[in-house]
């Protein structure tokens, strides 16, 4: 078996072997640790996927149907499950393991704050906190990459007059933002058909997706949908009464569907004119993913507020609220709060992910791997494939037919972890640290699963 060293320890890798069964050594000291207080320690073991799968859907309510899989362990982009067998992790656990899983960083950075301080609530700071703030607010105030940034900003705050409210979720950073909109004192909201900023009541009523919102009307009021990316159409749903505009820059869940060029600037435009905010959601963009530290940076805009997640924990839980200009003013004492909101451990991760993307060059990665992706699917000219969309290593495989489903069923047979994010659409958000051996293996084995699913759908 070949062996793999971790991705910060190697330039490249290459991917695994289809459901090979791993013989790599679990991180033993905490675990020997752990067991030694007779804690529950779960290591991979023949034949204990099943029984897990059945425990599962025992204990736990029926949210998420029942898991394919049910995995033990993790190292840079690859995951075993229960049974010992390695896959390519292709997804990050929906875009949120940035740097992979057990990365040194982290797993410090961690180790070190929880012995030190592991919580203390939001009645007062901690150092973690109040730097994780700051380095963001540094970040989001950074010129952009693309030819849209190169033209200048086209209105909006000034990025250096900023502020922060830390939540535990990207549906939790898009409420704080709702309710950040309704001290404008206006109530009218414009969001998009097709968008996705979470499953709280709140986050819901930003939803442009009926199929998840019916169930649960009643909605909050004053929120009214427009089409995604028609600038007309915002221009006649924006008035003097609208309190803010929530957008993705790409629409994740929606098919990983990119914001038209100009699209993003003429929001900034119509808002600034009306005195409305522009909210930018980039709960899925943000932290490096799309090849700038945010997608706003890419579209030469300056957003009023953006919401983060995902990535920004490297999989600890942690959203944040950024608020620029007037918009950074309107949360007072009471007005919003959380009880684990800016936990100190959660912090230090989002600093060490930030820290080990500027310092391995992970955002010009996500440009160039992304790029070796897309290239690669459009080089394979196979018939199933109608083509690919998205920005850096957030992709999406556009099929000519309704096969997503199959697609991602044959990858994880195969050993790759894909998402089948709508009937049609195969969704890549690995983690940043992806190498180009690993994309390659994954591009070398997409053909035969595009045959495979195929001959599976035309038979169902």
């Amino acid at each position: 078996m070949t062996t793999h060293t971790h991705p910060q320890a190697a330039a490249a890798g290459s991917a695994p072997a289809a459901h090979e069964a791993s013989t790599a050594p679990a991180a033993s000291g905490a675990i020997s640790a752990a067991r030694a207080e007779g804690l529950p320690v779960v290591q991979a073991q023949g034949g204990l996927s099943a029984a897990w799968t059945e425990r599962y859907s025992s204990a736990l309510m029926n949210t998420f149907g029942t898991p394919k899989r049910v995995f033990v362990r993790g190292e840079g982009a690859q995951l075993w499950d229960a049974d010992g067998r390695r896959y390519l992790d292709l997804f990050a656990g929906i875009a949120v393991n940035a740097l992979g899983h057990a990365h040194p960083l982290i797993v410090n950075a961690v180790t070190a704050q929880l012995t030190t301080l592991g919580h203390v609530g939001n009645f007062f700071g901690t150092a973690p906190q109040i730097a994780l703030a700051e380095r963001l607010l540094a970040l989001a105030a950074l010129p952009g990459s693309g030819p849209a940034a190169e033209q200048g900003p086209a209105g909006g705050p000034d990025l250096g007059s900023g502020r922060v409210y830390f939540a535990n979720s990207g549906t939790e950073a898009n409420e704080a933002a709702f309710k950040l909109t309704r001290l404008t004192g206006r109530t009218k909201v414009i969001a998009t058909e097709g968008g996705f900023h979470g499953r709280t009541m709140g986050a819901l009523a930003l939803t442009g997706k009926p199929a998840i919102r019916e169930a649960f009307e009643p909605l909050p009021a004053g929120v009214e949908f427009v089409p995604f990316g028609d600038a007309a159409a915002l221009e006649n749903a924006v008035d003097d009464q609208t309190a803010a505009v929530f957008l993705e820059p790409i629409q994740g869940e929606r098919g990983v569907l990119p914001a038209p060029p100009g699209y993003l600037k003429a929001a900034r435009e119509i808002t600034a004119r009306h005195g409305a905010l522009l909210v930018l959601d980039e709960v899925q963009t943000g932290i490096g993913r799309t090849g700038d530290w945010f997608a706003f940076q890419h579209a030469g805009i300056r957003p009023d507020v953006v919401t983060l997640a995902k990535g920004l924990g490297g999989g600890l839980p942690i959203g944040a609220c950024l608020a620029f200009g007037r918009a950074a003013e309107l949360f007072t004492p009471g007005s919003h709060g959380s009880t684990f909101a800016g936990n100190p451990v959660a912090c230090a991760a989002g600093l060490a992910v930030l820290h080990a993307i500027e310092r391995d060059g992970l955002i010009e990665r996500a440009g160039e791997v992304g790029d070796l992706l897309r290239q690669g699917i459009e080089e394979l000219d196979h018939p199933a494939v109608a083509g690919v969309r998205g920005e850096g290593l957030l992709l999406a495989i556009v099929l000519r037919r309704a096969a997503a489903a199959e697609v991602a069923d044959a990858a994880l047979d195969a050993g790759f972890i894909v998402n089948a994010v709508n009937p049609e659409s195969i969704r890549l958000a690995p983690p940043l640290i992806l190498t180009t051996d690993q994309a390659r293996e994954f591009l070398g084995a997409l053909p035969k699963l595009l045959d495979h699913a195929l001959d599976e759908a035309g038979r169902s």
